[in-house]
């Protein structure tokens, strides 16, 4: 990669460099992405009407969230629009490294001036104790964003896991709903992000043996 090209990372990206660094490197240097293969459209169905629900709370709690959540959710639902927007997101500039940190949160908690981010997932069944270690990184990611835009952030986030539980007349599924309060830790976020732009300007890794795509091509 050119030296001098501004290199822009997300959280879905530095999970892909976390998956296989090969495939990471080989798409942002612009020359095979990884085939993302068949996906269901529903967790995204989900995911806005799920938005649009919070939205209606805005300022306080979903009544099925009190008692687990210490705070409320963000009452400025135009700056939580713009967190949300592809096109704008929460951004960190590193001017040294000429490289940026985007993510898109789903939604933000605040109590006593400090600010924890809140993430919903959809699940096909109830999450195991250690289900939220796949959305790690990416909360602590939301931490770091967070505070490196001067709102205070906690040292945990929150995950809001959905999951069906039965079907009932009319088209009505009813799910439940699981919420793990998780620690995060900023300064992983800051290094992973870190050497995951070195990694880019450094030479072409080795093929993973443990990556199926890497397998196959070559």
């Amino acid at each position: 990669m050119n030296a001098d090209k501004k290199i822009s990372l997300s959280a879905s990206a530095l999970n892909l460099y976390r998956d296989c660094p090969r495939c990471f490197w080989l798409e942002q240097n612009g020359i095979r992405r990884r085939p993302e293969g068949i996906k269901s459209s529903l967790p995204n169905g989900i995911d806005a009407v799920l938005k649009k629900y919070f939205d209606r709370y805005r300022g306080t709690l979903p009544p099925e969230l009190k008692g687990h959540i210490q705070g409320r959710l963000i009452d400025d639902q135009n700056l939580l629009n713009a967190w949300r927007n592809r096109w704008q997101g929460l951004i960190y500039e590193d001017p040294f490294l000429n490289a940026r940190l985007k993510g898109l949160l789903d939604d933000c908690v605040v109590h006593n001036a400090t600010y924890t981010p809140l993430d919903y997932k959809t699940k096909g069944f109830t999450p195991k104790d250690d289900a939220h270690k796949w959305n790690q990184h990416q909360l602590n990611i939301y931490s770091f964003l967070l505070e490196a835009n001067r709102y205070p952030s906690t040292d945990y986030g929150y995950l809001i896991f959905y999951h069906p539980v039965e079907a009932r007349e009319g088209g009505m599924i009813k799910f439940g709903i699981t919420p793990r309060k998780v620690a995060t830790d900023k300064q992983a976020a800051l290094r992973l992000f870190e050497d995951a732009v070195g990694f880019i300007r450094g030479p072409e890794p080795t093929r993973q043996e443990k990556c199926e795509y890497c397998s196959w091509t070559g």
